[in-house]
């Protein structure tokens, strides 16, 4: 059994602010990680019988496989491995996967786990990336491959192509990240200089003649739930599916953000000239197979039936939550409000349910913070001084950020008692420095781990 406390300082977030529109917040969004831990989803559905492995009706014989390795990487791949290890035992023969952190209770026998860089890559990325091909290069068309893959991977489990350094890589990814640009469109420059990302795992394994079944955590917004986690899919994107980038589309991605003259000349040449045999894989052959088994709108799904489970009234507003944090979240303290005061689209006292996965833009020197806190931030100066509004918003992984929080609850005490320790929250939101705001006031959520990676989840109470 997979035991993990949810949110570590609960009882001190219930210990200040709005405490009344502060619990069903905390309650829901706790309810909500519990449903989505991955480890659960993947112990319910696969199970080893004598010697066939099922995935609701996927049937694989182990007994004509000669070895099985676990290869991949991701924010939620602990949890996943676990669980994989769990089922299979000493059937796996060994496997690699590539972390952020570890937990206390991360200690498995077959698979190594390798904490690995995010968000920029690293040199233990690159050596899990590199020791994960040479798995692959091993493997004949007797062996099975099991890929985990959840959000994070592209950094992760980092393998740069010929010609192209990990500081060129570290340099180009710290660039996309500051530019604003969404993640597909950072993704399709990542790809193209990955010799790992972008399908190229998979099209090793296929090229091997191997087997590879993929379970796979989607964190692109924009896709209906994981309904049945047990049906292959055409998916595309992360290191085990086809991609649908192109290098045309990652050269379109340096010109639109100015970014031809900040990465790496390296990068820009190996764009621009690369020959079309170095394309993204497009497709594989039908031993590649790819099991979505969460999505971002399966965060949204999680939170409406932890409501309803403790007899709160709920909304879900938008499972396509984008755009700029701060603005997303001044977006939200405008319906609160107009929740609170004309009764619509939803009467009080109700839940609002928003997630998606907004970015933040940097531009020069700036504090420590993540989307999530920012967006909070946005909200709490938005509703200060309207009683019984109240928002917790996280990162489902449980980081925000390159920092300790997983993101913050705020409600309409948050900026008043910011200011009585000196602090002006405006200037905080316009130099990126929400952390310091929550850490002086109490208002950051700490997770660790979740067991998930479905983006960010905003959770609003209006009383």
């Amino acid at each position: 059994m997979d035991k993990r406390t949810v949110i570590k300082n609960r009882d001190e977030l219930l210990a200040t602010g709005d405490r009344a529109a502060r619990k069903p917040a905390l309650d829901t969004i706790t309810l909500a990680l519990k449903d989505l831990d991955i480890y659960q989803v993947i112990k319910k559905n696969l199970t080893l019988r004598s010697n066939h492995l099922f995935f609701g009706e996927n049937k694989w014989d182990l007994s004509k496989k000669r070895d099985i390795y676990v290869v991949g990487g991701g924010k939620a791949a602990n949890a996943m491995a676990r669980a994989i290890e769990e089922i299979l035992g000493d059937r796996i023969t060994t496997g690699i996967v590539a972390v952020k952190n570890l937990d206390p209770h991360d200690r498995l026998k077959r698979i190594e786990l390798v904490v690995c860089g995010h968000p920029l890559p690293d040199e233990n990325s690159q050596r899990a990336g590199q020791r994960i091909l040479q798995l692959v290069q091993r493997a004949d068309s007797d062996d099975l491959f099991i890929g985990l893959i959840s959000g994070g991977s592209s950094a992760l489990m980092s393998c740069p192509l010929p010609g192209i350094t990990l500081e060129d890589e570290i340099s180009c990814t710290r660039e996309l990240l500051a530019s604003g640009a969404r993640i597909l469109e950072i993704n399709a420059v990542r790809r193209h200089i990955s010799a790992i990302n972008g399908g190229r795992l998979a099209q090793a394994v296929d090229q091997k003649g191997s087997a590879m079944i993929n379970f796979i955590i989607s964190d692109g917004v924009g896709n209906a739930p994981a309904t049945d986690p047990c049906q292959p899919v055409d998916f595309f994107g992360t290191p085990v599916a086809p991609d649908s980038t192109t290098f045309a589309d990652a050269s379109n991605v340096l010109n639109k953000y100015g970014l031809r003259q900040k990465v790496p000349r390296a990068v820009v040449a190996f764009i621009d000239n690369a020959d079309a045999c170095l394309e993204t894989p497009k497709s594989f052959s039908r031993r590649i197979l790819q099991f979505v088994v969460q999505r971002v709108a399966d965060a949204g799904e999680a939170a409406l039936r932890a409501a309803a489970a403790i007899g709160h009234k709920a909304l879900i507003l938008t499972t396509f939550l984008q755009g700029e944090s701060r603005e997303a979240g001044t977006f939200l303290g405008c319906v609160a409000r107009e929740i609170a005061l004309n009764h619509r689209p939803i009467a009080p006292p109700c839940l609002l349910i928003a997630n998606g996965e907004t970015t933040t833009t940097i531009r020069g020197n700036c504090g420590m913070g993540g989307p999530s806190q920012e967006l909070a931030l946005g909200f709490a100066l938005e509703i200060s001084g309207h009683s019984g509004i109240c928002l917790a918003a996280l990162d489902t992984d449980g980081t925000d950020g390159p920092t300790e929080y997983a993101g913050a609850i705020v409600d309409s005490t948050t900026v008043e008692r910011a200011r009585d320790q000196g602090i002006d929250v405006y200037q905080c939101l316009q130099a990126h420095d929400s952390s310091s705001v929550f850490k002086a006031v109490g208002d950051g959520i700490i997770t660790g781990n979740t067991g998930t990676n479905v983006c960010d989840l905003n959770i609003i109470s209006i009383l």
